[in-house]
């Protein structure tokens, strides 16, 4: 004989209570200023721990990206910029490698810190604009932007702008808010940490001076000390800086020029049109996502069988909204479509390259311009809702993500850019080198496409040199490659293998030349199969 145990009514209501009692704590810990930062704190230190994980398990069979193995390479040495930019980014990782091993989770929990931070300072940002309610609801939206969790994976000058980028824009609030010459310091050393990062930076410091000029209380701004402190402090701090590009005669400047010129005009407009599709496409993400949590408040259902559009209407009504700095406010809309159309026309009118990623840094404003608007109203159970989606979204990726890598893996089985065995190489190029030499290898040269990775995953680290380019990160001269030796690393079907090969004859005519493969396997499936023209160039005696 069974018996089936009911929960009973108490236990069913206790239940309920336990409920409504996490709702109304939540909600008042996010707007209550004792509660609030360390509410956020924990949202990004939880949000951090858990796309730390789901990305080691999505790229288990992948090698780290070529621009996280390069910021490895430039931390190894603090200089004040690295051949193509600015040194900040370099700063941070050879910080972060210090206490952390050079291992791929270390590299997803750097990407992943650095979004962290980058949601804590746009929490910030946000309480200049509009209140705690509203401001909790923009943080959750960035964490649901896949720039801040998929699309985040490594860590590079672009994502750090994630952090950099906010903290620009907030110091300029705090100026024009303040107009004192304290605050104009704070954002000049603000601007000094955003242009450090990457130049690229300049689109953001440009809209913010256009949304001065434009703003209608630019008087009182302008004629503070604050934004005259700040350009001051700007031109100061950057000194160290611009008499490094000036010994390096601005290669970075050449290198930009080089590499993102466009002569075809149609190729330049099918680019500024995917980056258009792309970013829009990231964002109505988190706006999708909003919508809804705003359209699920109480008695949604009621109206969804009775009126279905009143679920849209209640969350908009005219009147006045203490809820929102109408003028700051206005400052966030002015540079957030600034830097939304100005970079693409340029694109356009100059002929350049537009990278997808280049949007990464440029709509982080985009939950809060829209979460600003004073018609819109926000319930508080609508901040119970979106935090509900983010985390049940986060844990259901979690357990998803071994499936999702199986399944990629298995659609790009013959993707060596992704899944090539880079890894493998680097080690076993280490202990080529040490039974010719015993000694550390020191430097590897080639494609930054080739070497960034022997640089991050060789237990000796070699300095990466790439000899055929104008833009090397400076971290060795060409001398020294005749004193230390050198392993050359070359992919066999890169056109550029002649202009190597003749380095290679020029610097070291009796290198040792030899064809190696590399393949990966993993949890029993093998990767694309990888071959690479090696030479080995002894040390100088």
């Amino acid at each position: 004989m069974s018996t089936t145990s009911i929960p009973s009514a108490r236990a069913r209501a206790k239940t309920r209570v336990s409920f409504n009692r996490f709702r109304a704590w939540l909600v008042a810990s996010a707007v209550r200023p004792e509660a609030r930062l360390w509410l956020v704190i924990q949202l990004a230190i939880l949000h951090a721990v858990l796309w730390t994980f789901i990305l080691i398990n999505l790229k288990a069979a992948q090698d780290v990206h070529m621009d996280v193995a390069e910021a490895y390479g430039w931390g190894q040495k603090f200089l004040w910029g690295y051949g193509k930019h600015p040194p900040l980014s370099g700063w941070i990782a050879g910080l972060w490698f210090k206490a952390f091993p050079a291992t791929d989770w270390a590299t997803y929990a750097l990407a992943m810190t650095t979004v962290g931070v980058g949601m804590v300072i746009c929490w910030l940002l946000s309480l200049r604009v509009v209140d705690a309610r509203r401001a909790f609801l923009v943080v959750v939206m960035v964490a649901l932007y896949p720039i801040f969790n998929f699309k985040g994976f490594k860590y590079n000058p672009d994502l750090l702008q994630l952090v950099t980028l906010p903290l620009l824009v907030l110091a300029y609030l705090n100026a024009f808010e303040k107009r004192s010459w304290q605050s104009g310091i704070w954002f000049g050393l603000a601007a000094t940490l955003a242009l450090m990062t990457k130049y690229w930076v300049l689109t953001m410091i440009g809209a913010i001076g256009l949304a001065a000029l434009i703003h209608p209380d630019r008087l009182k701004f302008l004629l503070s000390p604050a934004p005259w402190v700040a350009i001051a402090t700007l031109v100061v701090a950057m000194i160290p800086h611009i008499v490094w590009l000036a010994d390096v005669h601005f290669v970075p400047l050449s290198y930009a020029g080089d590499t993102y010129s466009l002569e075809d005009a149609g190729l330049v407009h099918q680019l500024v049109a995917g980056y258009f599709l792309h970013n829009f496409a990231l964002l109505a993400l988190p706006v999708a996502l909003a919508a809804l949590a705003m359209a699920l408040v109480p008695h949604w259902f009621r109206l969804l069988l009775r009126a279905p559009l009143r679920i849209v209407k209640r969350a908009w009504a005219r009147g006045p909204n203490p809820g929102v700095n109408f003028s700051q406010a206005l400052n966030v809309w002015i540079i957030q479509t600034i830097v939304a159309v100005g970079p693409p026309l340029g694109a356009l009118a100059f002929s350049i390259y537009m990278k997808t990623d280049w949007g990464i840094s440029l709509f982080f404003l985009v939950p809060l311009a829209l979460v600003a608007i004073p018609t819109l109203r926000v319930q508080s159970a609508t901040l119970v809702n979106i935090a509900a989606i983010w985390l049940v979204l986060s844990v259901a990726t979690l357990a998803a993500s071994p499936w999702i890598a199986a399944r990629e893996m298995a659609a790009n089985a013959g993707n060596t850019a992704t899944y090539g065995a880079r890894s493998d190489l680097a080690r076993e190029l280490t202990q080529a080198w040490h039974a010719r030499f015993a000694s550390r290898w020191a430097v590897v040269a080639g494609t930054m496409e080739s070497i960034q990775p022997m640089v991050f995953y060789s237990p000796d680290h070699p300095v990466a040199l790439v000899p055929i380019e104008a833009w090397d990160s400076g971290l060795i001269s060409r001398d020294d490659v005749k004193t230390y030796g050198f392993i050359g690393v070359f992919d066999p079907a890169d056109g550029r293998l002649p202009a190597f090969e003749k380095w290679v004859s020029e610097t070291a005519p009796n290198a040792e030349r030899m064809v190696m493969t590399t393949r990966r396997f993993t949890h029993g499936k093998a990767g694309p199969s990888m071959s690479w023209n090696i030479y080995i160039a002894p040390p100088g005696k």
